[in-house]
């Protein structure tokens, strides 16, 4: 559970969206495992889709060689073809992508997407979106590595100056190159309530 304590954000668990694939160069993954490492070193646990390759496999070793916990959830499908990470603590094989990413929501006080592929890129939007709702209440961070998500960025820059994103919406999201400071971020970060931001369709957004 979130919990605020003097206006900063407790977390307890942070759950990951990363890829499977470890990137063309061996620069994503030395993100992948800083970002590891500062979790276990912040004694935060790690949430991911529970896989032993790729981004995925990088970040929940670093934890683990950190003396951290790491909790894995992976579908039946993957996890019958030995994708599994036997090295967490706790592994969860659910039936379906989406219970994957409920149980993961469920679990987490926070979410941080690394560079990665499609299932990244649905995942991200996926908290982001339900966040700006007040679906949840836990804030979003985008580990930034070369400009990876500089066109996403982009992309919610345009569509907040373009009047589809009301500014307050986007507050909860930060983004960062380096995981202490994109931690240190998200720590400060209380998500507005949908009262706040939420006007009647026929004004202009903030």
């Amino acid at each position: 559970m979130v919990e605020f304590k003097g206006g900063f954000m407790s977390f307890k668990r942070i759950a990951v969206y990363c890829g499977s694939a470890h990137g063309s160069t061996d620069a994503y993954g030395a993100l992948a495992k800083s970002l590891g490492a500062e979790l276990a070193r912040r004694g935060i646990e790690l949430v991911y889709g529970g896989g032993r390759v790729g981004l995925m496999g990088i970040v929940a070793d670093a934890v683990l060689a950190g003396n951290g916990r790491v909790t894995g959830v992976i579908p039946r499908k993957l996890d019958d073809l030995e994708l599994g990470h036997r090295g967490c603590q706790d592994l969860f094989i659910v039936e379906s992508m989406h219970e994957r990413k409920a149980m993961m929501m469920h679990l987490a006080d926070g979410f941080i997407a690394l560079p990665g592929g499609f299932g990244t890129l649905e995942e991200l939007s996926e908290v982001i979106s339900l966040g700006t709702l007040n679906f949840h209440r836990k804030p979003v961070g985008i580990l930034d590595n070369n400009g990876f998500y500089a066109h996403l960025i982009q992309f919610f820059d345009r569509a907040k100056n373009d009047g589809f994103i009301r500014s307050k919406q986007g507050e909860f999201l930060q983004h960062h190159c380096d995981p202490e400071a994109l931690l240190d971020a998200m720590n400060r970060n209380r998500p507005a309530a949908i009262e706040d931001w939420l006007e009647p369709e026929n004004t202009s957004p903030r």
